[in-house]
């Protein structure tokens, strides 16, 4: 089954396993990751699931949209080239993992 793995700053590893379409906010949330608040509840409209993509997960994604672009600007962990929303981020068919690195806050 795939899964999405959280790693968080500490390094410390947690994988879940998901079926393809779960996104990577959601996910954490109905699992407790911490680190991922969700206060917008995956509309895109508060930046509190930025998430950086790991590099390996990269091709398995579509591109930033414009919404989410402008939203991580707002992300309060500071913008990097592989930042991403998690409530943007669906786990593709045919995909074995997704790896997501938890930033060091959120608010």
């Amino acid at each position: 089954m795939p899964q999405i793995t959280y790693v968080q700053p500490d390094g410390a590893r947690r994988s879940i396993a998901v079926n393809p379409g779960a996104t990577v906010m959601l996910t954490a949330v109905a699992n407790g990751i911490e680190g991922i608040v969700a206060e917008c509840g995956g509309a895109a409209m508060c930046a509190t699931c930025h998430i950086y993509l790991d590099e390996a997960s990269q091709p398995f994604v579509p591109p930033v949209s414009e919404v989410e672009n402008e939203m991580l600007e707002s992300a309060a962990a500071g913008r990097r080239e592989n930042s991403r929303l998690g409530c943007q981020i669906a786990m593709p068919a045919g995909v074995d993992e997704i790896i997501v690195h938890v930033p060091t806050h959120q608010v």
